[in-house]
């Protein structure tokens, strides 16, 4: 633990990761949703 420096890290593959997950989320949010109003309109 002696050699850690706070910053020096490489961290864009988690980065990355983090971005294709939030991606991912609000377009599984968005479907839903709409997948959710289209059940409304059409339930007879």
């Amino acid at each position: 633990m002696a050699d850690y420096k706070h910053g020096e890290m490489d961290i864009t593959a988690q980065e990355q990761a983090f971005e294709g997950f939030l991606k991912w989320s609000a377009r599984v949010a968005v479907a839903s949703i709409v997948i959710l109003i289209l059940f409304a309109l059409f339930n007879s």
